[in-house]
């Protein structure tokens, strides 16, 4: 069981050490995802909150919302406790997932 720990520490150790090697340019929300160590479920949960929500923004503005920031509240809450909103919109709006929906919520950072 010791030899398994130590392979799997340092392979952490090595994915670390490749994360620094690696340019984030058009990846920064799949690095994000390594760094705080997500896994595919909780990936795959995170892609589902921004689909619900986007479909809710479209509904929203055909209804003539401007302001989105129930919806930015719910996404702060449901988000995976290791993220913060700040870093996940911004590495969303530089890998282009989910720009406007994105884009909206940058807005509710800056009020």
């Amino acid at each position: 069981m010791n030899k398994w720990l130590e392979r799997l520490e340092k392979l952490e150790y090595h994915q670390q050490l490749l994360l620094k090697m690696v340019r984030p340019e058009g990846y920064e929300f799949d690095r994000l995802v390594i760094e705080k160590n997500l896994s595919r479920d909780e990936v795959e949960q995170f892609y589902k909150l921004c689909e619900e929500l986007s479909k809710k923004r479209e509904e929203q503005k055909a209804e003539g919302f401007v302001f989105h920031t129930p919806l930015f509240r719910e996404f702060q809450q449901r988000l995976h406790p290791r993220l913060s909103p700040e870093e996940v919109i911004d590495a969303c709006i530089k890998q282009r997932l989910y720009v406007e929906l994105m884009n909206d919520f940058k807005r509710n950072i800056r009020e």
